[in-house]
């Protein structure tokens, strides 16, 4: 593990990276972004629309050169795509600029987040419950290659999440700029 004051969320869709990240960004008062959001305010373009002309390779690579440049800064949470573990060359970057969070979620759970938004192209199938389980298969043991935590969602408040994320980051011995009006208890 490489703490440069950086937390990076990986897992698969639903499990509330964004929203997660956002509630422990502010919490230890640090700046937040999302890959998906920073590629598509790069790009002037919805991921759905990058998906449909470049493909999933085209966007791979866009977001291989985003998850580059947005775990070079410092003092960050960040919430990756789901599929950002894909490369190689993302879990280095990941791996070695951060502390890694994976954040876990049923595949039950999964399916009633993301059952109505229209913004994950992989999903706009006939049968999305197959095509997450298709896709935890494959990428579980990426999520888990690259975490130094792991944690749980499932029926959990994003602020309940954050703060055991927080727990879990002091367990680690690091220092953490902790909003001093945060109780952990």
């Amino acid at each position: 593990m490489n703490y440069s004051g950086n937390v990076f969320l990986v897992g698969p869709m639903g499990v509330g990276k964004t929203t997660i990240g956002r509630v422990l960004a502010e919490l230890l008062d640090m700046e937040f972004f999302d890959s998906d959001r920073e590629i598509e305010a790069s790009t002037g373009a919805d991921i759905p629309w990058i998906f449909d002309v470049e493909g999933e390779s085209g966007f791979r690579i866009r977001e291989a050169r985003m998850v580059d440049q947005l775990s070079k800064k410092k003092a960050i949470v960040l919430a990756t795509g789901g599929g950002a573990v894909l490369t190689e060359e993302n879990r280095q970057c990941l791996k070695g600029r951060g502390v890694v969070v994976y954040l876990r979620a049923s595949i039950r759970q999964q399916v009633e987040r993301t059952s109505r938004d229209k913004n994950r192209p992989l999903l706009q199938i006939p049968d999305p419950e197959k095509k997450i389980r298709e896709l935890m298969n494959i990428r579980d043991p990426l999520y888990r290659e690259v975490a130094d935590i792991v944690i749980d969602t499932n029926r959990r408040n994003p602020r309940a999440v954050s703060l055991d994320i927080i727990r879990r980051l002091l367990d680690l011995d690091k220092k953490l700029p902790v909003n001093s009006a945060v109780e952990l208890e």
